[in-house]
């Protein structure tokens, strides 16, 4: 269940960031974006440890800043692999995936802090 909260929280996520920030676009439906969050989920699973490792010392000196630039980055790959897909996920660049990946997570943020799970 907790899995199924997280995918809607995220999907609920880009669906704010492709209203609000220009260069993100999506033509579908609502699972369509579940799809993307499902992408954008698996990204982040399995190639955002192996980046961070990767960057760590980059990490380090830039004081956790450049961590934003490798969410722009997975929400780019996002953007790819969704399109490969036979997805209408598109991002048009650098600067609104930087932008995107931003609001996904402050949105997340919010959202997660509504819907806790009870022990």
């Amino acid at each position: 269940m907790r899995l199924l909260v997280r995918l809607v929280i995220t999907a609920l996520a880009l669906y704010v960031a492709v209203r609000i920030v220009p260069g993100l676009g999506y033509e579908g439906g609502a699972l369509g974006m579940l799809g993307v969050a499902l992408v954008f989920g698996l990204v982040n699973a399995f190639i955002r440890p192996v980046l961070k490792l990767l960057t760590c010392p980059l990490i380090l000196l830039t004081m956790g800043l450049f961590t934003f630039v490798l969410n722009a980055l997975l929400l780019l790959l996002t953007g790819a692999i969704a399109n490969a897909l036979g997805i209408d996920f598109h991002v048009g660049g650098f600067w609104p995936a930087l932008w995107g990946s931003i609001i996904v997570s402050v949105v997340s943020f919010i959202l997660s802090v509504f819907v806790r799970e009870r022990d």
